[in-house]
């Protein structure tokens, strides 16, 4: 049925949205809406959802520092960095950050999705040609898609087809954009090979290294100091304070021509208001402990090593986590939601991944592994994840 322009206007606007409702309702029946649950500051939850992989979002020194900022600077930064809102604060942690992880330089953005969309749009545009990784993160993607560059999909972790099309590209400049270690399955991409491709090409080579840091390489410095390109001139590196750090905020890390280009061009670090003063804070206690307790990244892969191994004995399709994300497969979408709530009434509360997040379209529970999770805790995860998966109709693949 055809409604006319008059007959639109004369309900008021009641019709507007309802297309709105016809999505909702297919988003329903694929099973793939979804809920905001706020949690309680008391809950005796286990929590391997969260991606405080060391430990320290609660930790009363990195909490201490960011209210003892709080209590100095204020509760926000006050504006955009290159008006009133950049402290000594976050110089500070721009420094600490650059030669903890080997750099040499670092711009914070309020976010590592800002920074993201930051570094890719700047660092790209009608002139340049984009190739990312098909498993990317959201922010890379929406990157890409506000760049106005050329952008090739390769294969997941397929340096073949990245060199293909970076040495057939239309475009005089190119970058390669690629995760560190992947968000879904926890794998980790092929960076020295991917920056062998882009030297021979003359192309640069970005890489998000949220999941890395704090977790991979020497002492938490993150997959793209492991690779030993860190320092490399045509090597760019974004992070995230959220994760590993515990606290929240981005980065980009560089040479330094890159990051004076991104002060003077990164449109979310211009017209964005500056990270909070409290997370500059608690993201620079957490380097500081991290620098000082080494054994944390470690103890980090051994959890998610211990909790990929006894769900592979008990029959699950799991991931063999690199670094501290576990992913166990799931039939469908409506099972794995089925399956993370019935962890969740039993306390342990799990992510639950479906599509559009997954890449492959493949539905799976999401475990972090933490560096402060003990052994009873360990063995209380795997056998509620264990006795959930029956009701859910998920079954192991033993008899």
């Amino acid at each position: 049925m055809t409604v006319s322009t008059t007959e639109a206007v004369s309900s008021g606007g009641e019709s507007t949205f309802d297309w709105i409702d016809v999505r909702s309702e297919a988003r329903s029946k694929a099973g793939l809406t979804r809920r905001v649950r706020p949690r309680t500051a008391d809950s005796t939850d286990l929590d391997l959802a969260s991606n405080d992989y060391l430990g320290l979002a609660r930790d009363k020194r990195v909490a201490g520092a960011a209210a003892a900022a709080t209590l100095k600077w204020g509760a926000g930064s006050t504006g955009s960095r290159l008006v009133t809102g950049s402290t000594e604060l976050h110089n500070e942690l721009e420094y600490e950050l650059a030669n903890f992880c080997g750099a040499q330089s670092a711009l914070v953005f309020s976010s590592g999705y800002m920074a993201n969309l930051g570094a890719v749009t700047a660092l790209t545009g009608p002139g340049t040609a984009i190739v990312a990784d098909q498993h990317i993160h959201a922010s890379l993607i929406d990157g890409t898609r506000l760049s106005k560059a050329d952008v090739v999909v390769a294969d997941h972790c397929d340096v073949g087809k990245v060199r293909h099309a970076l040495e057939t590209r239309g475009k005089r400049r190119a970058i390669v954009v690629t995760d560190s270690v992947f968000s879904v399955d926890g794998d980790i991409a092929p960076l020295n090979e991917l920056h062998e491709a882009c030297r021979a090409t003359g192309a640069a080579l970005v890489v998000d290294d949220a999941h890395g840091l704090g977790v991979v390489g020497p002492g938490g410095r993150g997959a793209v100091a492991e690779a030993g390109i860190i320092k490399a001139p045509d090597v760019v590196t974004t992070l995230t304070l959220s994760k590993s750090l515990g606290a929240m905020g981005g980065a980009v890390l560089g040479p330094s021509r890159v990051i004076r280009h991104l002060i003077d061009t990164a449109r979310t670090f211009i017209f964005d208001t500056g990270l909070a003063p409290s997370s500059a804070a608690a993201a620079l206690t957490a380097i500081k402990i991290l620098r000082e307790e080494p054994d944390r990244p470690e103890r980090a892969l051994t959890v998610a090593h211990d909790l990929s191994n006894r769900l592979k004995e008990a029959g699950f399709q799991v991931s063999t986590p690199t670094a501290a994300v576990v992913s166990v497969r799931a039939p469908s979408p409506e099972q794995a939601f089925q399956w993370a709530e019935n962890c969740r009434a039993s306390g342990v509360v799990v992510g639950c991944f479906r599509p559009p997040s997954v890449p492959d379209g493949v539905s799976r529970l999401r475990l972090t592994a933490r560096a402060d999770l003990t052994e009873a805790e360990i063995e209380r995860a795997v056998r509620v994840i264990r006795e959930s998966a029956a009701s859910a109709g998920v079954g192991s693949r033993r008899p």
